[in-house]
């Protein structure tokens, strides 16, 4: 069974197709049956041709960290069949005669997707560190603090399982709530503007004396959940 925690929906106030405010929404693994969802939610968020941006060069060929892959789902609306379960289909696309509960089955149906984070495996030089990203929440879900609670599980697993440091390429007045700062000294591959490039220790110390290129992880574990036929090439 995949670890779960509960996370406040911190929405406002009125109409809302999601939970009450106050109801815990849970922060799961993501799992190779997440994986097609998790990317068309990337491919909703994000800009075509997102996976042409300098940072997907170091995720060619690599898998994520697949402990540190989370997801973010509501329930499914108990307003769609008397039963209190959408009874269309299972998410692998067959029939769904009858729904017992959250997680009764691998396959059974589940509620909408409102937010995805994944972490890879990158070096500076010989120094191991994370990758955070994307990390993507659905405009439905948006201004709701979706984003900040999956970044702040995933930091707290990342540290939890032993990592030292982590990076990410976004907005350091943004990034800055969770303790990242820009990184003098490590660079990505270009294009990418320097003051970008953002880093957060999880032990101390730990970017201390750390600079260089970053380049894959070729040695991590591929460990990663991710089997998206979608994104497959072509034969």
């Amino acid at each position: 069974m995949r670890p779960v925690v509960g996370v406040a929906y911190q929405g406002a106030g009125g109409a809302s197709s999601g939970p009450e405010r106050g109801t815990p929404l849970p922060i799961e693994t993501e799992t190779a049956d997440d994986a097609c969802e998790v990317e068309a939610l990337f491919d909703l968020c994000f800009a075509p041709g997102r996976e042409a941006l300098s940072s997907y060069r170091l995720r060619d060929g690599v898998l994520p960290v697949g402990a540190l892959c989370l997801v973010l789902r509501d329930e499914p609306d108990p307003a769609m069949t008397a039963g209190g379960w959408p009874a269309a289909r299972w998410t692998d696309g067959t029939a769904a005669p009858e729904a017992t509960g959250r997680g009764a089955r691998p396959g059974q149906a589940r509620g909408p997707l409102g937010g995805a984070i994944r972490f890879w495996a990158v070096r500076i030089g010989p120094a191991p560190a994370l990758l955070l990203g994307p990390i993507a929440i659905h405009p439905t879900r948006q201004g709701e603090g979706l984003g900040a609670a999956l970044i702040r599980e995933g930091l707290a697993r990342a540290a939890a399982a032993g990592h030292s440091r982590v990076m990410l390429i976004g907005d350091a007045p943004y990034y800055a709530r969770f303790g990242f700062s820009r990184l003098a000294g490590v660079t990505m591959p270009p294009p990418t503007n320097p003051d970008r490039v953002l880093g957060r220790a999880l032990a101390p110390g730990a970017w201390a004396g750390i600079a260089g290129p970053v380049t894959r992880d070729l040695a991590a574990p591929a460990n990663g959940p991710i089997s998206c036929p979608c994104k497959a090439p072509p034969p």
